[in-house]
């Protein structure tokens, strides 16, 4: 009788048959970092342009949730680590083909210069809120007079954040429903169209309020384009691709995708949008609102479906 040793790296705790390593805090962390990318780069842009008093609500107002959801996005992300004493070893080298050393870069950069944004306009967002210290005084000066500058810095850094959402995903090769080069574009649409919902919802202007729902409107239309061209690369790939489709358009995440992220989340607000710019009445809050759960789902369902596909040999 002759014995035969068989080794196989298959069924791997936490791994195999499926990932069970991303939890609901790195869809918290992705959705909060494209949203905070879009305000950035729409506060830097009509900075750049020089539209800030028609738009006060973008560089001035809404812009200030941009920092605190970095802040609340890097905090789920901190408790969803394994061995957290350890995360400061990320900043210990710049790997130019890892999206994680990317994102952990522009976040650190990003982070404080979203803070040093919304301090420049603490006089006017906060009036009657004096900054009591002198250095104080002197150091928001000193912001206010290089906001420009910061303005040419945030926005390829918004750009690349946006971006980096998407990529951290598509760069698990061995996850078939990740693996598609669209994700990266989709997920900065995506949070540039959370961005203008968010506008919305702060401005008081019937203006600025018109102009972002105008531009969220071309955002959803393209974010329909790039989920029907992911789509159409998944029904054009491999068999697991094929396999990783179905569960976006007849498995368990369908009705999560097609009706809360394309009906509710983009088709719905975007119609609202329309009527409303065309004269009839339509709470401004609710395709906003809308526009907000259908990205926040969006990234659950691409998160968790994702870990569920695999290559099988």
């Amino acid at each position: 009788m002759e014995e035969e040793l068989f080794t196989s790296g298959r069924n791997l705790p936490n791994i195999d048959p499926s990932l069970q390593i991303w939890h609901w805090p790195i869809s918290v962390y992705l959705f909060l970092g494209g949203l905070a990318a879009g305000l950035l780069f729409f506060a830097a842009v009509f900075t750049v342009i020089k539209k800030e008093e028609e738009t006060p609500a973008t560089v001035k107002y809404a812009v200030m949730i941009a920092p605190i959801a970095l802040v609340l996005g890097l905090l789920a992300l901190f408790y969803d680590l394994t061995h957290k004493i350890y995360f400061w070893q990320l900043y210990t080298t710049v790997r130019i083909e890892s999206p994680m050393s990317w994102g952990a870069w522009v976040l650190l950069i990003i982070t404080p210069l979203s803070m040093l944004w919304v301090f420049s306009y603490w006089k006017e967002v906060f009036p009657k809120m004096d900054l009591k210290f002198g250095f104080l005084k002197k150091f928001q000066a000193f912001v206010v007079k290089n906001r420009m500058n910061m303005a040419y810095v945030l926005i390829p850094l918004s750009v690349v954040l946006g971006i980096y959402t998407g990529i951290l995903l598509s760069a698990f090769n061995a996850r078939p429903l990740w693996n598609n080069a669209i994700l990266g574009p989709l997920f900065l649409v995506s949070g540039l169209s959370t961005a203008a919902a968010t506008i919305i919802l702060f401005s008081k202007s019937k203006s600025e309020r018109s102009l972002f729902s105008k531009i969220d409107i071309a955002l959803i239309v393209i974010e329909l384009a790039l989920i029907v061209h992911m789509i159409m690369g998944y029904w054009a790939g491999s068999e697991v691709q094929l396999e990783a489709m179905q569960l976006l358009t007849n498995g368990e995440f369908t009705v999560m995708f097609f009706v809360f992220v394309v009906i509710l989340g983009l088709l719905l607000p975007g119609l609202l949008e329309i009527l409303e710019l065309k004269g009839y009445k339509v709470p401004v809050v609710v395709p906003a609102i809308l526009i907000l759960i259908g990205g926040l789902v969006f990234r659950f369902v691409m998160v968790e479906a994702g870990q569920l596909t695999r290559y099988l040999y």
